[in-house]
């Protein structure tokens, strides 16, 4: 039976700087780790909360594909593929970078907090980059995102009275996002996140909870 790893919210790594504050679950930037670089393609899963008006200005990405959960307030985004918008919860948005794209992102608002999870994945994308976006259902269930170039897929898990059961052949991420969830018994708060490297299932319980489900497709490489 493949290894459970459970990773605290409070073990990530933190960057603050004017008016923003991201917590790292991977690696990234000042902050390495090697024995905690990536899992299959996923290369970062980043907490970002941006005060007031606050946000990155244009910055350069490629070889990623960059996929956007916002968690509270409202995002506003824009890059060099030409889309200019803004997302709020329940939107989830790929920008897949491929040879290289610029992108900007800052808080929508000039007074409520933002809160959102940016997650970076290796992308097989090598041609130009391409934007896209999903709506997800609201409510319980276990619902698909948005597809992204790369041997994964994000789902959103929002279990309900019964458990939900989430098949994975090849090893998933759990990061759970809102609520207390358990994972066959395993206590995961907001942050924390469970990562099984190996064919496994599990029953996800805890109403009202919310959990970002990566589940790799294909063997890791």
């Amino acid at each position: 039976m493949p290894e459970r790893i459970v990773r605290r919210a409070a073990d990530r790594y933190r960057t603050v700087a004017d008016g923003t504050e991201t917590l790292h679950s991977f690696s990234y930037g000042r902050h390495y780790d090697a024995a905690n670089v990536a899992f299959g393609p996923v290369v970062a899963i980043n907490e970002e909360r941006l005060a007031p008006g606050a946000g990155y200005d244009e910055h350069h990405h490629a070889d990623a594909d960059i996929v956007t959960w916002v968690l509270d307030g409202v995002l506003a985004h824009e890059d060099s593929t030409g889309q200019r918008g803004e997302i709020a919860p329940g939107l989830a948005q790929r920008l897949s970078a491929g040879s290289g794209v610029t992108h900007a992102e800052r808080n929508a608002s000039d007074t409520a907090p933002l809160r959102f999870v940016q997650m970076m994945l290796r992308s097989r994308n090598e041609d130009a980059p391409e934007y896209a976006q999903a709506q997800v259902p609201e409510g319980p269930g276990l619902h698909e995102t948005v597809p992204v170039h790369a041997d994964a897929e994000l789902l959103v898990a929002r279990p309900a009275e019964d458990p939900l059961e989430v098949v994975a052949d090849h090893g998933a991420l759990l990061h759970v996002t809102l609520g207390t969830a358990t994972v066959d018994g395993t206590l995961l708060e907001p942050g924390d996140e469970l990562r099984v490297d190996g064919a496994t299932t599990f029953s996800l319980a805890g109403k009202g909870a919310e959990i970002l489900v990566w589940r790799l497709v294909g063997p890791q490489r």
